[in-house]
């Protein structure tokens, strides 16, 4: 299953998962996006708001029934927003938490229970999308970058609590380019900000991400639980890579 599966890297996840042969539940609040991903590769599409944790664990309970079973999930849902932190709103704050990290908890735990806690070695894997803004803070986003780390530890705590059955990982993506950064992408300007930023000199592309989560859940990467691996082109290896970009935008907005 791949929770936010209906753009950007969720859908690149999901149709790299259906290539290898897997049959891939979608999951995403926009459903006309999951049932066109869904019907393109062959798999099961529902809308939920991943927020709202009933809806969220009835939609996985029901995916697992009508596949026959869950083996692997993709917690990639996620939100964020960008302005100074003084003026966040409570209700701006509460739903960065709720998508980012409760959403992933809800899917975590309905995962455990299905997948079998206790099962017997390779019972299932979970792959949690982070960010890098988790492991570095980027100016602007506060609330995001804290979410975004609680995700991070929330991986390695279920790693500890579920080996040897269900093995735990999270990827933390740099800038890529998808739907909803392609302002920052397409805008020259800002896209070179970023490339001078990076060793490897590019934004990156979620058909990346998608084969390093592939990776993550296949038995290849058998023996690798509770790592945070971080994939941003080398940008953490240089100094507030992302504040000339962030530094005018929080301006702007702010």
């Amino acid at each position: 299953m791949v929770t936010g599966g209906a753009s950007g890297i969720g859908e690149a996840v999901a149709r790299r998962l259906a290539a290898d042969g897997v049959m891939v539940a979608v999951l995403d609040r926009n459903g006309d996006g999951a049932h066109r991903v869904a019907d393109d590769i062959g798999g099961l599409a529902l809308a939920v708001d991943v927020g709202d944790p009933i809806a969220l664990t009835a939609a996985i309970e029901r995916a697992s029934s009508e596949l026959g079973g869950l083996r692997y999930l993709v917690n990639n849902a996620g939100i964020g927003n960008l302005k100074p932190l003084a003026e966040y709103t409570d209700r701006e704050v509460e739903l960065i938490w709720k998508v980012n990290v409760s959403g992933t908890f809800t899917a975590l735990r309905a995962a455990a229970r299905l997948m079998g806690e206790g099962a017997g070695i390779g019972a299932g894997a979970i792959v949690n999308v982070a960010s890098v803004s988790g492991v570095r803070p980027t100016r602007g986003e506060a609330p995001y970058s804290a979410a975004k780390a609680a995700v991070v530890a929330l991986t390695q705590a279920a790693a500890l609590e579920l080996a040897p059955s269900i093995r735990v990982n999270c990827v933390s993506p740099g800038f890529i380019r998808t739907p909803l950064n392609e302002m920052l992408a397409a805008d020259d300007a800002m896209r070179s900000q970023i490339e001078s930023g990076t060793p490897l000199g590019r934004v990156g592309r979620s058909a990346e991400v998608a084969d390093l989560v592939a990776f993550l859940l296949s038995e290849r990467a058998g023996y690798i639980t509770g790592q945070n691996v971080v994939m941003d082109g080398g940008s953490m290896l240089t100094s507030a890579q992302m504040d000339p970009v962030l530094g005018p935008l929080l301006e702007q907005f702010g």
